[in-house]
């Protein structure tokens, strides 16, 4: 089940809010409903998750228990299970394709086919973090199980995030209020994520999904552009659609998530870009493996050496094919190229120049990202540069209706719509509230009306069967 569907919004909401706010055991009520919302799409391997929840909490109480260096035989023992697990659900296909290529003689048979199960990866890495926490004291270990299983199986984060960690939000695991003002906030914050995953990021997928499967060899350039461009759309609203979805009902039940995306179209460099784009998974990779790793303060060797680490594991992390591993590091060796000093360089060209190269560099790696194998990516991004033009046959249609979508996103994906949505939700971009003023409030009541109307639209579009595929379901 996902948040753009017909049973999630007219049933599956309603019933949990309904029980949420009726039933005394808000706890029992969260944990149950998350399960189903889980087992709607993964009944079978609904029960990996619930095997995740009660071996990290028995793991917990044994790290907490252990003394200093008991607790880090505990934590990797922990840490390595979850990983473990991960490895084996996600990557055992790709591992025995790779040991196949370079050992052909002693790796025989058919690889496995194992099934990938939903949203592991996000709830792989809550839990780490929370068994990580424990071990560095930051947390005591949760003694009631249904604490543990409220923070991984949460169903507004457990698909797709943002990925929360669990000293964020302990205490209202603990005791949330789930105000009426809140509520209202978070409503608002979810119908325009809606209105963001499917007003516009299932439009421009469709001319990325032509774009990607017309043969790149006969591809103009112009439309290998624009199909880039409308895949970088697509999967900017899309994920950031749903995490602004999953901030919005999380608030709307008394939580408080961070903000994961800042108007990563802006940057400037590669290096603000990751400052800017899915940022709880760069905070995660930033806190659980680049400090410990040594960070930058172990010279510029070793920081490169961390950077590309974590990038390459970053590329992993998204899918076990080599176009997200060459994404990761392509992404690492840009952050590279500006730490060695290119970003001394880039301080000093026009503004407009900066943000050319950082886009550029965005939407060549989105290609890899977007590809299903390097030589698709390869004949893609020649045909972006005009290396197939003497062959070039293929082009993407872009009626006047798309251009306008495709213009109105790019528009959205500025701070200025960001700040507007800020003001007229009464709230920053994690859903907290900021001071209102007779303007804001004026601006808030027009806005309501558009978001009744974006909420209309989009259910139509639901009810109608239009295009509604969501890109990290695979992740």
């Amino acid at each position: 089940m996902v948040f753009s569907s017909l049973v999630f919004l007219f049933y599956f909401l309603p019933l949990f809010l309904l029980a949420y706010r009726l039933l005394p055991w808000r706890q029992t009520t969260l944990v149950l409903f998350s399960l189903v919302f889980y087992a709607w799409g993964e009944v079978l391997y609904a029960g990996v998750m619930i095997a995740s929840v009660i071996a990290n909490h028995r793991f917990a109480l044994w790290i907490d228990a252990c003394d200093a260096a008991a607790r880090k035989r505990a934590v990797a023992i922990g840490v390595g299970a979850n990983l473990a697990a991960l490895a084996w659900f996600k990557y055992a296909t790709f591992l025995h394709t790779i040991a196949a290529d370079l050992l052909p003689g002693s790796v025989t048979g058919p690889a496995p086919q194992v099934h990938l199960p939903l949203g592991i990866s996000f709830f792989t890495f809550h839990a780490i973090s929370y068994l990580v926490d424990v071990h560095r004291r930051e947390v005591p270990a949760e003694r009631r199980l249904l604490d543990v299983a409220a923070y991984i199986t949460m169903f507004p984060q457990l698909i797709a995030g943002p990925i929360v960690r669990f000293h964020e939000i302990r205490a209202e695991i603990h005791e949330r209020h789930a105000e009426t003002a809140g509520f209202a906030r978070g409503a608002q914050l979810f119908v325009i994520g809606l209105a963001q995953k499917v007003l516009v990021a299932n439009v421009v997928a469709e001319p990325a999904n032509t774009a990607f499967a017309a043969d790149p060899m006969q591809l103009d350039a112009a439309s290998a552009w624009f199909g880039a461009l409308c895949y970088a759309l697509q999967i900017y609203f899309d994920f950031a659609g749903y995490s602004t979805m999953a901030i919005g009902l999380a608030l709307m039940i008394g939580f408080h998530f961070p903000r994961n995306f800042d108007h990563p179209y802006v940057a400037q460099s590669i290096t603000e870009f990751w400052r800017r784009w899915h940022m709880s998974l760069s905070r995660w990779f930033r806190d659980y493996l680049y400090i410990p790793l040594g960070g930058n303060r172990r010279g510029a060797w070793i920081t490169a050496r961390n950077l590309l680490v974590v990038f390459f594991l970053c590329g992993l992390w998204h899918g076990a094919n080599w176009t997200f591993v060459v994404w990761g590091l392509y992404h690492g060796a840009f952050l590279v190229l500006e730490r060695s000093g290119f970003a001394r360089v880039l301080d000093r060209l026009p503004r407009m120049l900066r943000h050319a190269y950082a886009m550029t560099v965005v939407l060549v790696g989105w290609v890899v990202f977007r590809a299903e194998s390097l030589a698709q990516a390869r004949d893609y991004l020649a045909a972006m540069f005009g290396l197939h033009a003497a062959n070039a046959s293929a082009a993407v249609p872009a009626p006047a209706y798309l251009l306008g979508v495709v213009a109105i996103a790019v528009l959205a994906a500025t701070p200025l719509a960001g700040r507007a949505a800020r003001r007229a939700t009464g709230t920053d971009g994690s859903g907290a509230a900021i001071a209102s003023d007779a303007g804001a409030m004026l601006l808030q009541n027009a806005w309501l009306c558009a978001l009744l109307l974006a909420f209309a639209w989009s259910a139509m579009r639901l009810a109608s069967g239009a295009y509604n595929p969501f890109i990290y379901f695979r992740f």
